[in-house]
């Protein structure tokens, strides 16, 4: 009897990986939420504080998608010392699915390598771009997170993704270039005259009195010349486990889960979870998001 049962598992194994990764399912009380990282200029530790926010996360219960949209230097991949066998040209071509795209990293953190497939993002046809957003829809229901990590600095690729998110996180240093470069992407964002809500995240800072330093030079200018509120969302202590982390390819988060840099991201995290208003729907998310970055995509 026993045996007959281990057949009928091995069967149903087999028949699940002929048919390919198969669709989860979307559920009613999960609602997705759409962000955007971003950041002033390059070297900030952008992609690192994705990686690692989206572990935070993930660790506390959600469910979490990473989509590397830095199209020049996509390094979520690199950072986990993971090989992405499909990426978003893959989804692109019609040659996987948007379930076949999705990988794996560290605690089965899953993400989707953006590769070339964003510089062929931007030549579609109509019909292409329809598609495509039909398959990204998908997504919608099956993850509490989607952070979409795009490139440093304001490319025309970056201002499309940021418009059509619900919310962007800026990540900037207590460095005045980087400081500088921070607000100079809200303004411009700003002055197209979108509802995106920013958030601040200061990285590598010595304590938590320069991180609030920091963020008040940026909310302060932005409230006087652009009437905007930009809350902080919290900093990250500058801690040397973070630079050995990156060499060995493993998420400081994994790696050193009680160093500084780790210590300080989690309590971040726990102030964004505990500020979530319960009430607050996303439920339409990746369809809004959509319809957003088709917008743009067409012009």
């Amino acid at each position: 009897m026993s045996d007959q049962a281990q057949g009928l598992r091995n069967l149903i194994l087999h028949q699940s990986r002929q048919q390919g990764r198969q669709q989860p399912q979307p559920q009613q009380e999960r609602a997705t939420r759409i962000m955007t990282v971003t950041s002033g200029k390059g070297g900030v530790g952008k992609s690192n504080f994705t990686l690692n926010f989206a572990l935070a996360l993930q660790k506390r219960g959600y469910k979490v998608l990473v989509f590397d949209a830095d199209i020049g230097l996509a390094n979520i991949d690199v950072l986990m010392g993971v090989s992405a066998k499909y990426n978003l040209y893959h989804l692109l071509k019609k040659e996987k699915t948007i379930w076949e795209i999705i990988q794996k990293g560290y605690n089965d953190l899953q993400f989707i390598a953006g590769g070339s497939g964003f510089h062929d993002l931007l030549r579609l046809t109509e019909d292409q771009l329809n598609d495509f957003a039909e398959q990204v829809q998908k997504l919608n229901g099956t993850v509490d997170f989607i952070l979409f990590d795009t490139g440093a600095g304001l490319s025309k690729e970056t201002l499309k993704f940021i418009l059509a998110a619900e919310e962007t996180i800026v990540v900037t240093t207590p460095e005045p270039t980087s400081i500088t470069d921070a607000y100079a992407i809200i303004k411009m964002v700003n002055s197209m005259n979108e509802p995106v809500q920013f958030r601040l995240v200061v990285n590598r800072v010595v304590d938590w009195k320069e991180g609030k330093q920091t963020a008040e030079k940026i909310s302060m200018v932005a409230r006087q010349f652009l009437q905007l509120d930009i809350p902080t969302l919290g900093y990250v202590q500058d801690d040397a486990h973070v630079s050995k982390a990156v060499k060995k390819q493993i998420p400081f988060m994994v790696e050193y889960p009680n160093c500084s840099a780790s210590q300080s991201l989690g309590r971040l995290v726990d102030d964004f979870i505990a500020k979530q208003s319960p009430g607050e729907q996303h439920g339409g998310a990746v369809k809004g998001f959509m319809s957003k970055m088709l917008k743009y995509l067409r012009y």
